[in-house]
């Protein structure tokens, strides 16, 4: 009865995020895949060669904007929401930002968020990632879909939803200037899966 109710004890209790990632470090995660926390549960995703071309595209565009420093990919930051640690495909932060205590970047430095779905993970891009990033107020929120070939585009956060949508295939111009970044993301180089 003892070790009952030592199980129970134990299973009730929440690790933080901290913890989740500690614990996470110490797991031997096979190369080529990425580690994320959504909303407490655990994700891990493969790194396919279509991803990291998608994402080098952005990169290399929004280098024309950004320094290279402020332009993160794969690296924890914590947003709004219960347990949410993202390590984004791209990240796009504002000049004023720096690291915090920890050495982590702050969600509220973030303007730009470029996410290449992956099959298994992307309901998470579209629905608790995406009302964390609203949350957020990051005013850019990219969703790249390499299996049909199309970007969705999110902006105008507010209370917690994106208020404007955009959807494009690829090959069309993205023009980001309306919400306040001087770029127009070309498409035509994105790979299909």
């Amino acid at each position: 009865m003892a070790l009952d109710d030592d199980r129970t004890d134990t299973a009730s209790e929440e690790l933080s995020l901290d913890e989740l990632f500690e614990r996470l470090e110490r797991m031997p995660v096979p190369e080529g895949y990425k580690v994320e926390i959504v909303e407490g549960n655990i994700f891990m995703s493969p790194q396919r060669d279509t991803h990291w071309e998608i994402i080098a595209v952005l990169f290399e565009q929004l280098r024309v904007t950004y320094p290279r420093n402020r332009i993160k990919s794969d690296v924890r930051i914590d947003f709004p929401g219960h347990l949410n640690g993202f390590a984004s495909d791209v990240a796009a932060l504002s000049k004023e930002a720096e690291k915090d205590a920890k050495g982590r970047w702050s969600f509220e430095d973030v303007e730009f968020i470029g996410e290449v779905l992956v099959k298994g993970t992307a309901p998470n891009d579209y629905g608790p990632k995406k009302t964390a990033y609203a949350t957020a107020n990051v005013p850019i929120y990219l969703v790249v879909d390499p299996y049909v070939g199309r970007c969705h585009l999110y902006t105008e956060p507010k209370d917690g939803e994106y208020h404007s949508h955009l959807t494009v295939d690829f090959g069309t111009d993205i023009d980001l200037t309306a919400a306040g970044l001087e770029l127009t993301l070309k498409t035509d180089e994105f790979p299909r899966d």
